[in-house]
């Protein structure tokens, strides 16, 4: 019993199992199919499209194969008509080749030679082409800066008036009478010796009526030795201790009015902090002048056009009224053999000035590059009041020096014919071989001897410097 259960049991399993099977297996089999029609349908799909793309692609490689033969065509043509243009520029190369062989037998010059030629004429062109510019450039920026500058000094010089007195190495003092003449010469001369010797003056007695001179190359010993005189002729007692006596007193007197003459100066300025031997030393400067312009005059005067440029160009007034005022003081100071310039500025620096105000003392001459605006307004002050018409006067010697040195100079460069100082020796006129100088040279030569002239020569205003070209074609009919 128990055998035949389990043997149903088992055969009942059995059944399930293959039933189940059999269900699974028709459910896959079922499943497969509609894969199976899906993947049909997707292929046949896929076959369309590629059946469309075949399609394209034909139609593209129709068109590509018709624009091949295009460009074949294309390129058939630009070589035909680079073949042309070959041609047509051998032909034009052949005819210009032919042109500069016939254009050498006309003008008997080879390419090379006339090239040659042609540069040299453009660089002769343009050589004088940009001289021209440079002048009309340098000409218009010196018209723009002396314009200017024209206005400054010119305003200047218009607000300051100021007189100019001559003076000589000799003075003549009036006597009462002539027989004045005598006493003063003294028995065997001994009262004109010892008046020479005290005073270091000489004492001209001629006859001239009414009158003796005093010569003296230093003005403050000609002064001390004129009041000596003038005050011996009055008191009437001439003799060598007398004559002592008196002199000592004139120089004391002298001594003390230089003293004054220097406040007073300085209080035009309105300088009232000077040194006591600087104002000293600024009224000795009363009797001395230079090229005939008083020296204390000339300094008052460059005091007032510098503090009014300063003024004109928002610079420190006092300051560049100061250095102008004592730029000349080394000039009543005992000759050392240096530079009045070098000397003033050492004595103004021992006296206690500012450093600005000594540079500018030592720099007014050039011996020292000015290095500060105050130094640069001295020298314009200075040149302003020595240039000014009617200022200065010069010796006939150094003017005739000054006017063999421009022709000198003028001279130096080849090619120079003859040189000529005219306008007294404010212009200068040099004639030039035309042959040797030409238009572009002729223009650089004029400015090489205008900044030698610059550098090399000290005078008063400007020097205009021409230099004429001129050819001369001359024949004669026999």
């Amino acid at each position: 019993m128990t055998m035949e259960f389990l043997v149903v049991v088992l055969a009942v399993a059995l059944a399930v199992i293959i039933a189940i099977l059999v269900v699974v297996i028709a459910t896959m089999l079922r499943r497969g199919g509609v894969r199976q029609t899906e993947r049909d349908d997707q292929v046949d799909a896929l076959t369309a499209g590629l059946e469309h793309r075949e399609e394209l692609l034909a139609d593209r490689e129709a068109r590509l194969s018709q624009g091949e033969s295009e460009v074949r065509q294309r390129e058939a043509e630009l070589i035909q008509a680079e073949a042309e243009f070959t041609s047509r520029k051998d032909s034009a190369a052949r005819a210009e080749m032919s042109r500069i062989e016939a254009l050498e037998k006309v003008a008997g010059l080879s390419v090379e030679a006339a090239r040659a030629e042609l540069l040299v004429q453009a660089e002769s062109t343009a050589r004088l082409a940009a001289t021209q510019l440079a002048k009309q450039i340098e000409a218009e920026a010196r018209e723009q800066a002396e314009r200017g500058a024209r206005e400054v000094i010119v305003t200047a010089m218009q607000r300051v008036a100021a007189e100019q007195t001559l003076d000589a190495a000799t003075v003549a003092v009036a006597l009462p009478g002539e027989e004045m003449k005598g006493r003063l010469i003294g028995r065997d001369g001994r009262n004109i010796r010892s008046f020479e010797q005290v005073t270091g003056a000489s004492l001209v007695i001629d006859d001239t009526p009414g009158m003796v001179e005093l010569s003296c190359f230093d003005p403050l010993r000609r002064e001390v030795a004129r009041q000596t005189l003038t005050e011996l002729i009055a008191d009437g007692r001439i003799h060598p201790g007398r004559i002592e006596q008196t002199h000592a007193h004139c120089a004391l007197s002298v001594e003390q009015g230089c003293l004054q003459t220097g406040t007073e100066a300085a209080a035009e300025l309105g300088i009232a902090d000077l040194d006591p031997e600087i104002l000293e030393v600024l009224g000795a400067l009363k009797y001395r002048t230079s090229y005939g312009q008083n020296v204390l005059a000339h300094l008052v005067e460059s005091g007032r056009l510098a503090g009014l440029l300063a003024a004109e160009l928002g610079l420190d007034v006092a300051a560049c009224r100061r250095a102008a005022f004592l730029h000349d003081l080394g000039k009543a100071l005992p000759d050392d053999g240096g530079s009045h310039a070098l000397a003033g500025a050492e004595f103004a620096r021992r006296h206690g000035e500012d450093v600005d105000i000594t540079h500018a003392i030592e720099a007014h001459h050039n011996e020292v590059e000015p290095a500060t605006v105050e130094a640069v307004l001295v020298q314009v002050a200075d040149a302003m009041s020595g240039s000014r018409p009617g200022a200065r006067r010069e010796s006939t010697e150094s003017y005739a020096k000054r006017l063999e040195g421009l022709e000198q100079i003028a001279s130096a460069d080849p090619g120079v014919e003859r040189v000529f100082a005219v306008q007294a020796g404010h212009e200068v006129r040099v004639m030039v071989r035309p042959d040797q100088v030409d238009d572009a040279e002729a223009e650089l030569l004029a400015t090489r001897i205008a900044k030698r002239i610059e550098a090399e020569l000290n005078y008063p205003g400007s020097i205009k410097v021409t230099v004429v070209r001129e050819s001369r074609a001359t024949a004669v009919a026999r």
